[in-house]
């Protein structure tokens, strides 16, 4: 019996998950094709379509997108100061981390605007493609558009356990601290000091409540997404947990999440 069957008694009509290493999958649950709104997951493969575009030298890390004094670094960060969904300015440039959709879709823009090809498009090639990710698409807005399968995301989570599209100097630089110290928002989950994030990826640092696991590393990093799904890749541990659910995040996921992703580390922690 695996951990993941914890997830039966989870009050959601649908749900799939994998927990896999680098080189094996160590676990799955449900149908793992079938097909899940993303949310913000989305985020996740939007940043790693960015950084393709940095290593093709379409585009440059600091190169100025979005508000006056930003870049595609700090947008990547959410250190722009852009408010979640509008073009508002509601802090200096690296002065507040701001959660902001808006801010990848103004990445999504500059991609293609600089290849001159449709962004959606510009993802399925450099990413999917790749992977052989074929149940993704990116449908809607580049802050929260996808949907993708958890076989497709347990794809894309090796990716990050064993980097092939990005060099090893990109791929340290996404998963590390941008900006370090800076003050914010999760959403769901409160004001952090600090709030770590990375080049897209969240990272867990030290923060408390939150949706990785307690015992999860502090170098763990992810995405969560409001219509009920999550990707978290624990470096140290050498492993990476894809949840997918059919219904929207909420009271109903925070204890859940927390206390099944410590179980799923000790799986994963006795299996190796």
């Amino acid at each position: 019996m695996s951990v993941l069957d914890e997830i039966s008694a989870w009050p959601v009509d649908s749900a799939a998950a994998v927990v896999v290493t680098a080189d094996d999958e160590i676990a799955r649950y449900g149908d793992v094709d079938e097909e899940f709104a993303l949310a913000s997951v989305t985020k996740l493969l939007v940043a790693e379509a960015v950084l393709i575009a940095v290593e093709e030298e379409a585009i440059a890390l600091d190169q100025p997108a979005g508000p006056p004094g930003a870049t595609v670094r700090h947008l990547l960060a959410h250190a722009s100061g852009l408010a979640f969904d509008s073009d508002e300015v509601q802090a200096g440039v690296a002065e507040e981390r701001i959660y902001s959709s808006r801010g990848y879709e103004i990445l999504a823009e500059l991609v293609e605007r600089e290849t001159g090809i449709a962004f959606a498009d510009y993802l399925d090639e450099a990413v999917c493609a790749p992977l052989s990710m074929t149940s993704t698409s990116l449908w809607g807005p580049a802050g929260h558009g996808a949907t993708s399968t958890a076989g497709d995301l347990a794809v894309f989570a090796r990716e990050y356990l064993a980097p092939r599209l990005l060099s090893a100097a990109q791929h340290d630089q996404a998963t590390r601290v941008q900006y370090p110290g800076l003050d914010g928002f999760v959403p769901g989950y409160g004001k952090h000091r600090p709030n770590d994030w990375g080049l897209g990826p969240e990272i867990r640092g030290e923060k408390s409540p939150h949706w990785t696991g307690s015992n999860n590393s502090p170098q763990t990093y992810g995405h969560f997404g409001q219509s009920g799904t999550y990707l978290w890749v624990d470096p140290d541990l050498g492993a990476a947990c894809v949840v997918l659910t059919d219904r929207a995040f909420g009271g109903w996921a925070k204890p859940r999440w927390a206390d099944f992703n410590v179980a799923v580390v000790d799986e994963v922690a006795a299996h190796r």
